[in-house]
């Protein structure tokens, strides 16, 4: 494989909201030379941010509402880090992030343990076999016995685990960790700004009592027997198909266990993976160039009104001003600028390779899911969109800006904030999500990026559903009898909008040559 290809390393970062994520996030980017002071930026002494939400709102609520991308290199390796939201009303970001990553770092709090909203996300890892690395964070606080989150995590996220660094107590007794990887032991100095040192010490000898005392010193032996004795060695091979989580234990927040996470990390970590097109699987050491849209941004810049398309390079090389083959549209374009990011500044790039992650200029011609080839026809699988589960009738609020407001709900819609539907019967909007807080975001983002105001009106619907049929009299009598709860997508498809459980239950089974899609992707 191309040395180039070999050194990249394209991972996502997903955690439930209060699991310390963000520190991590900057505690990596720390390491990567790409921020001067650890630790979130307090803006004041309530609220907080991070390095990677750039947009206000995040930067009020405290929280992720998207995925940032941010590149930096280590050592002799590109490292791209995909930092998703973590709040479970912007899952389907995440799935989608999830599709253009090949390895995943999934943080866990101590005390907490595993939480629902990780538990799905670890079903769209093993879904795609996609490797996993587990980080147990706040161990400086008190939290479960470690043999006890082992047992969790393997219950919970269905996944063979093994620890390759051991904590010593938590709370206020955090001694440190032992590493097992390395054979180290990392004692603990609750420090934001300072990187902890590392003593080689040989646990069988009284040279690790002498660090943390008799009594813990027995204690970490036999536990660390206990270890051999009940979790396999550590095995890459197993780690790479999918089948086994290295665990790591630290404090993020205190700069700790994070550095031998990352070490461990750009070691056995995969470098770029094959792809599943629909026409063939894509190799990433490939000499011609190709790549697909993944996610799509408005108003990085508030300056200017620009969109941003994410694009993943699958094979080859991408070369800036050489002209490529976008699929959908069946035309050529060069892209001039073509932009690599760190959060939301951002820096031009003249070539990027299988593994990197490219800003590529939008004004309107990507959709998520959009292939770029050198001329090859080729179809990217597995960025669905999802059913939705909560629906608003969304009014303009301010007639004179009816024009910024349409504007507006096209670009959020093409950035897969939402789902966009017309009903067929009054031809009003109809926005679906899969949470209460994306209402929020697309009426704060109105308001502030086009200058348009909306306001939301209640309608009672249960699922969204696509539907099809090899039957063209069924599906057009279904049709007819549905007509009030039709509606169509925003690519012309039909969808069925089922005001109640019991309603869809019995048009599939008054129905039964249509079939019902719950996700965009059939």
């Amino acid at each position: 494989m191309n040395a180039e290809i070999e050194r990249r390393r394209t991972f996502a970062i997903i955690a439930h909201p209060d699991a310390g994520k963000t520190s991590l996030t900057e505690k990596l980017l720390l390491f990567g030379g790409q921020i001067q002071v650890a630790g979130a930026v307090k803006s004041n002494k309530i609220k907080k941010t991070a390095t990677s939400d750039w947009m206000d709102i995040e930067k009020q609520r405290g929280i992720s509402v998207t995925t940032s991308v941010m590149e930096f290199d280590y050592h002799d390796y590109k490292i791209n880090i995909l930092d998703t939201p973590g709040h479970q009303d912007f899952a389907e970001d995440t799935y989608r992030t999830l599709t253009a990553v090949d390895s995943v770092i999934i943080v866990v709090d101590g005390a907490k343990g595993v939480e629902s909203q990780t538990r799905k996300l670890m079903e769209v890892c093993r879904m795609r076999n996609t490797p996993v690395i587990i980080f147990v964070n706040k161990m400086d606080r008190e939290a479960k016995d470690p043999f006890d989150l082992l047992d969790e995590l393997e219950e919970e996220l269905v996944i063979n685990v093994r620890p390759l660094t051991w904590p010593i107590e938590s709370g206020p007794r955090f001694k440190g960790v032992y590493n097992i990887y390395e054979q180290k032991l990392n004692l603990f100095q609750p420090s934001k700004q300072v990187v902890t040192e590392k003593v080689e010490v040989d646990i069988h000898t009284e040279d690790l009592d002498n660090h943390i005392g008799t009594p813990l010193a027995e204690k970490l032996r036999s536990e660390l027997e206990l270890i051999d004795g009940v979790y396999p060695a550590f095995n890459v091979d197993d780690y790479l198909k999918g089948e086994l989580a290295p665990v790591f234990f630290g404090s993020a927040l205190n700069n700790f266990g994070v550095q031998e996470l990352l070490d461990c990390f750009v070691e056995i970590a995969p470098s770029p993976r094959p792809v599943q097109a629909e026409e063939r699987i894509v190799m990433p050491d490939e000499p011609k160039f190709t790549g697909f849209v993944f996610k799509i941004t408005a108003n990085i810049d508030p300056n200017h009104r620009s969109c941003v398309a994410f694009c993943k390079v699958c094979s080859g090389k991408f070369t800036r001003n050489t002209p490529y083959l976008h699929v959908r549209h069946n035309k050529t374009m060069r892209f001039s600028s073509p932009t690599q990011f760190m959060a939301q500044r951002k820096t031009t790039v003249d070539e990027a390779w299988a593994g990197d992650i490219i800003g590529l200029p939008d004004n309107g011609t990507f959709k998520i899911g959009d292939t770029l080839t050198e001329g090859e026809v080729l179809h990217f699988k597995g960025l669905p969109s999802f059913s939705p589960e909560m629906f608003k009738y969304i009014e303009n609020a301010d007639p004179m800006k009816t024009k910024q407001l349409n504007k507006g709900i096209d670009q959020l819609m093409d950035e897969g904030v939402a789902q966009l539907f017309i009903n067929q019967f009054n031809g009003r909007k109809i926005i679906g999500t899969v949470g209460q807080l994306q209402f929020e975001v697309i009426q704060y983002r109105l308001e502030n990026e086009y200058n348009a105001k909306c306001r939301w009106e209640p309608v009672s619907l249960y699922k969204a559903c696509w539907i099809e049929s090899d039957d063209p009299e069924e599906l057009e009598a279904f049709k007819k009898r549905k007509y009030q709860y039709m509606a169509k997508d925003r690519e012309g498809r039909d969808v069925f909008l089922a005001d109640s459980g019991y309603v869809l239950q019995m048009a599939q089974m008054d129905f039964k040559h249509i079939k019902f899609h719950f996700t965009s992707e059939f």
